[in-house]
């Protein structure tokens, strides 16, 4: 690819508003079933640079299963917002975890 063509490119996304998709595209779950309490986890001792992300219960299609906490590499002026479950009315909506300024 030219760099002409790739600033044309660049040039006609912004225009149209097309975006590449991301690499972690957000889904939205909306399901009737409560998700279980969390585990007891201890977390880890704390190790500099980096930040310890807790588990969360993930919907399959057909049960709530959990998925394990991690270390990810901290990120200076940000932090991280776990992921969790709000209920609305009937339903429980999952919010994906991510990083805010």
């Amino acid at each position: 690819m030219t760099l002409r063509h790739a600033t044309a490119c660049a040039f006609l996304a912004a225009i149209t508003g097309f975006a590449a998709p991301s690499s972690k595209a957000a889904v939205a779950v909306d399901i009737r079933v409560a998700p279980p309490p969390p585990p007891v986890v201890v977390a880890p001792a704390p190790r500099p640079g980096w930040v310890w992300i807790d588990g969360y219960w993930r919907w399959n299609g057909q049960r709530h299963v959990w998925v394990k906490g991690y270390w990810a590499r901290a990120r200076p002026g940000y932090r991280y917002v776990p992921a969790h479950w709000v209920q609305r009315g009937p339903y429980w909506h999952f919010v994906s975890g991510g990083w805010i300024r």
